[in-house]
Formats: structure tokens, C-alpha cells, sequence
């Protein structure tokens, strides 16, 4: 039977890797856990702000929407790289949208074979709708904490998705 020290994956042989030990191990796991309980949080927002916006609507249809509204326009090909999704079930995902009036198609200027996507006016104001009941909910979570733990966090979890995209 392998231990961690066994496993050259893990071992931190490499120099830039600190040494892995039982401590090191325990804090990552209840970290994991931590962002476990995060992510679920998460999840119960993304599903009742995606029922607010509309009833029935499934997340990944509100995480498509919210992403043409962070781009502001987008065609289909540059979502379903960023969405990390389906042609077929982004095409159907973007009809859907349409068919609420969340979202326009329009001919790209530079590409007449292409459509520019981009979110409707009455798509943003729903957006703001859906989103207003938990306005603010970090700034109240983090309320009591002092700006400076707040900027750590920001630092610590920067590095940490920097970090993740180079795996």
C-alpha cells in the first residue's frame, strides 16, 4: 500500500511544492469542505434567482444568461467555448431565451454568416428583479469582518484560481 510520501504526484518532490503532510492534507480537506458548503450556497441562489427570472427555468439556462449579460454581446461560438458547452444544447438553450425575450439575435456586422447575441432591455431589468432579494448578502456577510481580512481573501482566492487554471 502506497502512502502520500510514496506517490511522486503528490510527494512534493518537486522544489516549488511544499513537503505534504498530515497537517497539510487535513487543512486542504477542510478547506475543500468549506468550499463544498460555499458552492451549495451558491447553487440555492443560482436556482432561485434562475425561478425568480423565470419559473421552470434550470440553472444552466440562468448561467448562460448571466454570461451574455457579463459580455454584453457574444456570439455562439465564443459562449459555448466560455460555457465550456454543447453547440446543440447551447443553440436550444439560446432559443429558450429568446422565446422568454431575455435575449436578441441579430446579424454580426462582421460576419454576416454569424448572429451577435446579446441580452434584451427587458431581459436586464428582469436580471436586476430576480437578483434584488439577496443584494448585498456578502457585504453583510463580510460586514464585521476588517477591510484588510476582506483584501487577504481576495489575494488568497486569486491565487487560487490562478493557480487552478495552469492544471
Amino acid at each position: 500500500m502506497a502512502t502520500v510520501g510514496d506517490d511522486p504526484s503528490i510527494s512534493g518532490t518537486d522544489s516549488s511544492v511544499p513537503e505534504i503532510d498530515e497537517e497539510r492534507i487535513a487543512a486542504v480537506t477542510a478547506l475543500e469542505s468549506e468550499f463544498g458548503e460555499l458552492i451549495t450556497h451558491f447553487r440555492r441562489t443560482i436556482m432561485a434567482n434562475a425561478t425568480r427570472l423565470s419559473p421552470g427555468m434550470l440553472p444552466g439556462a440562468y448561467k448562460t444568461f448571466t454570461t451574455i449579460v457579463r459580455y454584453g454581446s457574444s456570439t455562439a461560438s465564443t459562449l459555448a467555448e466560455v460555457l465550456q458547452m454543447d453547440k446543440g444544447q447551447l443553440s436550444r438553450t439560446i432559443r429558450e431565451l429568446e422565446d422568454l425575450g431575455l435575449i436578441q439575435r441579430v446579424p454580426d456586422p462582421a460576419d454576416r454568416r454569424s448572429v451577435v447575441i446579446s441580452p434584451t432591455e427587458e431581459g436586464l431589468a428582469r436580471l436586476a428583479a430576480a437578483r434584488r432579494p439577496q443584494e448585498g448578502a456578502v457585504l453583510r456577510a463580510l460586514g464585521p469582518w476588517p477591510v484588510e481580512d476582506i483584501r487577504s481573501l481576495t489575494d488568497l482566492l486569486h491565487r487560487l484560481t490562478s493557480t487552478a487554471r495552469e492544471l
